[in-house]
């Protein structure tokens, strides 16, 4: 019997996957929208309003909430950390608060690996602390307006570099490597935490059904330096990797985002491992081999 599944955020990297995925299966996809619907597929909501079409999601199983600002689209000034913030407090909050009333399933509900902050070489699994920086407070507050659903099954899901070439980090840096301008990005020796999209939305999918809440990171479980990163996307793509980006470079260019491009986080999947979830693509390089083909 198909399953029917509320999504925010359909439309971005992750959801409009997710979506593709669940209706390739045979699932039935409504697509929370912040305009007029324009399909029966569609639902209103207003995350500033804490607004949702409670009728429209009437007999919803679960609901997937990905709708945020984005942490890499725009410089970090006052205001946008402000709207990064608020963003995910208000969305999450009206997307738990209906999650309850609706009695779901299952609500899973977005955070990032940004929980952690700074962790060096060290790795970290979903019962280390959470970290003291900016990011790591947005996950903090974020992953508590989630639990304004106490009667659902809530899973938070910390994500990674999530790699695909049509969007995110691995979607700019490809057309940089294929001229042979790529290098490592600053030392190089920071942890990148990575998973592919595709392992990303089908870990989505089966967290949907499985006994698991609370935090689970979504990574691969070998995460990789930023040089062994960017070596391994220049031999998938047959190109050189002359031309490193300095420090001080990306901290001009990003301003504070440039934190996370420099930063280490070694982040291991240990629950969803754990579980019996098994990665289609556990290890960088054929993951970087199978995208680069694309």
């Amino acid at each position: 019997m198909s399953r029917t599944i509320a999504i925010t955020g359909a439309s971005g990297l992750i959801g409009s996957a997710l979506t593709s995925h669940l209706r390739d299966k045979g699932e039935n996809v409504i697509k929370l929208v912040r305009r007029e619907p324009r399909s029966k597929d569609e639902a209103f909501w207003n995350p500033v309003d804490g607004k949702v079409d409670l009728d429209a999601l009437e007999g919803v199983d679960s609901i997937v909430h990905l709708a945020g600002a984005g942490v890499g689209d725009k410089r970090w000034s006052a205001a946008y950390k402000s709207e990064i913030l608020n963003s995910r407090l208000y969305g999450t909050s009206t997307i738990a608060n209906a999650a309850e009333q609706l009695k779901v399933k299952s609500l899973i509900s977005s955070s990032a690996i940004g929980w952690y902050g700074e962790t060096g070489n060290r790795a970290v699994t979903e019962n280390d602390r959470g970290g003291d920086d900016f990011l790591a407070h947005v996950c903090l507050e974020w992953e508590r307006a989630a639990d304004a659903a106490p009667s659902v099954r809530t899973v938070k899901i910390r994500t990674g570099l999530v790699l695909d070439p049509t969007g995110g980090a691995l979607g700019r840096m490809m057309p940089l490597f294929r001229f042979g301008l790529g290098g490592k990005l600053g030392s190089g020796k920071q942890w990148w935490s990575w998973i592919t999209l595709h392992d990303q939305v089908r870990a989505i999918d089966y967290l949907i059904d499985s006994d698991l809440s609370g935090p689970v990171n979504l990574t691969a479980p070998n995460p990789a330096t930023n040089s062994e990163f960017t070596a391994a996307l220049a031999r998938a793509l047959r190109r050189p990797a002359l031309f490193p980006v300095p420090g001080f470079a990306l901290k001009v260019a990003l301003g504070g985002f440039s934190t996370e491009i420099l930063g280490s986080k070694r982040v291991l999947p240990e629950r969803l491992n754990e579980s019996g979830f098994v990665f289609d693509f556990p290890h960088l390089a054929p993951a970087l081999a199978k995208l680069a083909a694309h």
